[in-house]
């Protein structure tokens, strides 16, 4: 059975389980999604899934976007967000619709996301550098990252060396997290722990591939 959802993140808040123990848990306002299109080994030489989330108005989208979600006899209403799923198993046709019901309590979830901006940060704060001493007549290299020289070979610094730069805005996936609740009366999921993303941040929720 096919397993995959898109969804946007709500927040966190803490469940009880029959110890009285508190479970952190994210909440996670997943689908309705709409089954865009299926891509076959035979036509597309892969086998996936297409989703479609959030319904918009329809002056939000293209022709060809409009058109995409019209074609061969479909009448999908206007949606904003298109993700595809790798699978081997399609149980799916285009048109249907998927919800959380396709999750139950105690799965396994991969969730990808991406994670909050924080702009152009320093090396102390972007990869925990230890910074300058703080004594000694230092004055102004508390948070310096120090000296990066490699010498007259090769007399440069290697590309991918850690520090200042862009921090955050990157594609990130929480792995192996198990679902803990689940609402089709609200299309809400809970899963326990954090994921990425501030609130309201767009989600894909799939079943997990090292659970």
């Amino acid at each position: 059975m096919f397993k995959g959802l898109i969804g946007k993140k709500i927040g966190m808040a803490q469940i009880f389980d029959e110890n009285g123990a508190a479970i952190p848990v994210t909440l996670i306002e997943a689908g309705p999604c709409y089954v865009t299109q299926v891509l076959t080994m035979d036509k597309q030489n892969y086998s996936a899934v297409q989703l479609g989330y959030g319904e918009v108005k329809p002056k939000r989208l293209t022709a060809g976007e409009l058109g995409h979600l019209k074609r061969d006899g479909l009448n999908l209403p206007p949606l904003r967000y298109l993700r595809e799923f790798r699978t081997k198993k399609i149980d799916l046709n285009a048109g249907d619709q998927v919800t959380v019901q396709v999750f139950a309590v105690g799965d396994r979830v991969d969730v990808v996301g991406m994670s909050k901006g924080r702009g152009f940060q320093g090396g102390v704060k972007r990869y925990h550098f230890r910074g300058g001493p703080k004594t000694h007549g230092q004055s102004d290299r508390h948070r310096a990252p120090g000296s990066r020289s490699s010498t007259t070979t090769p007399g440069r610094v290697f590309k991918g060396a850690r520090g200042a730069g862009h921090m955050g805005n990157d594609q990130v996936t929480a792995q192996n997290l198990k679902v803990v609740l689940v609402d089709p009366e609200r299309n809400v999921l809970g899963v326990c722990g954090s994921v990425p993303g501030a609130k309201g941040g767009l989600l894909i929720i799939r079943e997990a591939r090292k659970a």
